[in-house]
């Protein structure tokens, strides 16, 4: 067998309980100034927010908050926060420290790489699908990414998801400079995330696990990754979200979710999240119960060509044998299924509240890089097929 890839990852990884404390020494001597970009209320009302600031202005650096709106980036987003920094003179040494969940990420990430590339132009123009073809070609700021859910693993990839109303899209600003030099995972940071976002994140990092993992563009080191992720998360989710002070289980989902973000950013996705761009964009469903949603279709679907991958996953991850590929393969759909509506996922898109008619505009809708990762073609017609059936 022939073996060859290139895998991209953060230049440096601290992990683990409390690893906050350590996040000012990431800060390079050469950044004067860091922009704090942060999402979560609970942090800035626990006080979290607040000691991060003074221990970056107690290091002799110049430090400027920004709040960001609790929703996933919309271009406008995108733009405002770059014209701000520009107006108060962003350097290409300045540092950017983003703590918050996924959205709050692909702000900062974003923002980051549109601060140094270009001439004040909309992220739009960057955007795969919609833009005009510009390019990141200059390294955007030096970015510390600091999760506080356990999901997206956004704190990991190469891109930034952006979304627009008018005219709706969900597409990503994507180049291999934009992986944070930097990643600070405390799973302490999730400890105030409610059940409910605890299920939706949760679900989002299996779902990244599994469609990395049989991904038509997946390799050695993310299937690595995956397998090891999913062994952790499968467990550990309905732990955290029955007690979401079980250390144990949050620091499995936390790591778990970052081997999510290294696996996609390398191996790309699958249906699940293609259609879940498109739910988002039509019906403002939040991603990982979108993602969530569709995993079971998406398993169903794709069992006919993923069978030796699934089961090789149903046979690590239920910690058992089975008497054939197919009966293990066809086991870990199952549990999967099982795992989604013990946390509360509802198994039907009318459940979510998706009006029949909206079907056909789906289907256009979720088209892009990570429908084209599927391991199985899907045709339009056969992919609104699909979506009949789940609805």
């Amino acid at each position: 067998m022939t073996i060859a890839y290139r895998f991209l990852a953060p230049g440096q990884i601290v992990f683990g309980w409390g690893a906050r404390e350590q996040l000012v020494s990431l800060i390079p001597p050469s950044a004067k100034r860091v922009w704090l970009v942060s999402g979560s209320r609970t942090l800035e009302r626990t006080g979290v927010v607040t000691q991060l600031t003074e221990q970056i202005a107690a290091s002799g650096r110049g430090v400027v908050q920004h709040a960001t709106r609790s929703r996933e980036p919309e271009v406008v987003d995108v733009d405002s926060l770059v014209a701000a920094w520009r107006s108060k003179n962003v350097e290409p040494t300045d540092a950017v420290i983003a703590i918050g969940g996924g959205s709050t990420i692909d702000l900062a990430k974003a923002a980051a790489a549109l601060a140094t590339n270009g001439n004040g132009e909309s992220v739009a123009e960057y955007l795969e699908g919609v833009g005009t073809g510009r390019k990141i070609v200059n390294p955007p700021l030096m970015l510390i990414a600091v999760p506080t859910t356990a999901g997206t693993g956004s704190e990991a990839t190469k891109n930034a998801v952006i979304s627009s109303d008018d005219p709706p899209y969900k597409k990503s600003l994507r180049s291999d400079l934009m992986v944070p030099a930097a990643v600070v995972v405390d799973p302490e940071l999730t400890v105030t995330v409610p059940p409910e976002i605890t299920a939706h994140t949760g679900m989002d990092a299996i779902t990244q696990l599994i469609e990395a993992y049989i991904s038509r563009r997946s390799t050695l080191i993310p299937k690595a990754l995956c397998e090891q992720g999913l062994q952790l998360a499968i467990p550990a989710l309905p732990r955290a979200i029955q007690n979401g002070a079980d250390r144990v289980a949050r620091e499995a989902m936390s790591h778990a979710a970052l081997l999510s973000g290294m696996a996609l950013a390398n191996s790309g996705l699958g249906l699940a999240h293609g259609v879940a761009a498109g739910l988002g964009v039509l019906c403002r469903i939040p991603h990982g119960l979108a993602c969530a949603v569709m995993l079971p279709a998406a398993l169903y679907y794709n069992l006919p060509v993923s069978a030796p991958e699934l089961a090789r996953l149903g046979t690590l991850s239920l910690g058992r044998p089975f008497p054939s590929e197919r009966d293990a393969a066809e086991t870990f759909v199952a549990a999967i299924t099982d795992l989604c509506r013990h946390v509360g996922i509802p198994p039907r898109l009318r459940e979510l509240g998706v009006p029949r008619p909206l079907l056909d505009d789906l289907v256009p809708a979720s088209q892009g890089n990570s429908l084209s990762g599927n391991p199985r073609d899907i045709s339009p017609a056969q992919l609104r097929e699909l979506l009949e059936t789940w609805w």
